[in-house]
């Protein structure tokens, strides 16, 4: 009796332990959407619990910088674009980008074909909405590439610091403005503009894209073997969440939506979103190619007076965890 006991009390106190599960927190670069369905179908789905893992997902916003939270320790990853993750390396926050879910970029510029813009050259006296915090970047680059300044006059674009939003282009206070192919555009769809009235240049296109939607690191963290192993569980059950919202959007977009607290979102943007999303994960197993991160340096780098970065950063990525994830 003594034995069963003893063992019955060692099985007592061994399932706890058994069902604890390792915390990871990720900051999302935005708010609950689409945009990051692979990670809350992979919670929904429980390939996170399969992994070992409790998985917090917290939202972004206008107010929120991923990687201040980071710094802060707020969150064990981020999700950034790459030229922010990069600008911010650089400063001085040691940042590293440990996988690459989308292998493309949505950004764009979405023009009034009215106004005559047919390439590039044409933004010359015009005015272009531009994100900023972080989202500048790619957009300052590309102008300083073509020759074109970016501090307003006849020669140069007059550039407005937009909103979140597409006011600016229905409200006639820009040429062009910042839209992404899964959200913004849409919008200015849904508000009762034509595609024929409008002219795009995606910046895919341009051949002035940048890697957006990584997942970044402290690198001191990657230090700890632990804190390794759990991110490897962490991209792999990920990665299997991106796979399932690309072949099951409907679905995707539904998860979405049972996660959005404010309840902003609608149903059938959701669903258009994670259709345009698909297009951009489409490919990608979570490892970042060589040549499109080389890319989106050699952008950066191409800033003329101004550049994003000064210098071509070193150990800003790792293949480590992506390796071990994959296998």
């Amino acid at each position: 009796m003594k034995t069963l006991i003893g063992a019955l009390g060692l099985a007592a106190l061994a399932t706890p332990a058994l069902a604890q599960d390792d915390a990871v927190t990720l900051q999302l670069q935005w708010v609950t959407q689409a945009q990051f369905a692979g990670y809350y179908v992979a919670q929904e789905k429980g390939y996170y619990e399969e992994e070992g893992l409790d998985v917090t997902i917290l939202p972004g916003g206008p107010d929120i910088a991923p990687p201040q939270v980071l710094a802060g320790g707020g969150a064990d990853a981020m999700l950034n674009w790459m030229p922010s993750a990069l600008s911010a390396r650089e400063k001085g926050l040691p940042v590293v980008n440990i996988a690459q879910p989308f292998n493309s970029s949505g950004l764009m510029l979405t023009c009034w074909k009215d106004t005559g813009i047919e390439g590039p050259q044409d933004f010359r006296g015009k005015t272009i909405g531009v994100w900023f915090f972080g989202n500048e970047y790619p957009f300052l680059s590309w102008m300083s590439q073509e020759g074109i300044p970016t501090d307003g006059g006849e020669e140069g674009v007059t550039v407005l610091k937009q909103g979140f939003n597409v006011d600016p282009l229905l409200q006639r206070q820009a040429d062009c403005i910042s839209t992404m192919t899964y959200n913004e555009y849409g919008q200015v769809l849904d508000a009762g503009v034509s595609e024929d009235e409008l002219t795009t240049f995606r910046y895919e296109d341009q051949g002035v894209a940048t890697l957006e939607d990584g997942i970044w690191v402290l690198e001191e963290n990657l230090e700890d073997p632990d804190f390794r192993d759990k991110m490897v569980r962490f991209v792999r059950a990920s990665m299997k969440g991106w796979k399932y919202a690309e072949e099951n959007p409907q679905e995707a977009a539904e998860i979405v939506l049972e996660n959005d607290e404010t309840g902003a979102q609608t149903e059938a943007h959701q669903v258009r979103m994670m259709t345009e999303i698909a297009k951009l994960t489409a490919g990608s197993d979570g490892a970042l190619d060589e040549a499109d991160y080389q890319r989106t340096v050699d952008t950066l780098l191409a800033g003329g007076s101004d550049p994003v970065i000064s210098a071509a950063p070193e150990g800003a990525w790792t293949s480590v965890i992506t390796d071990e994830a994959l296998q």
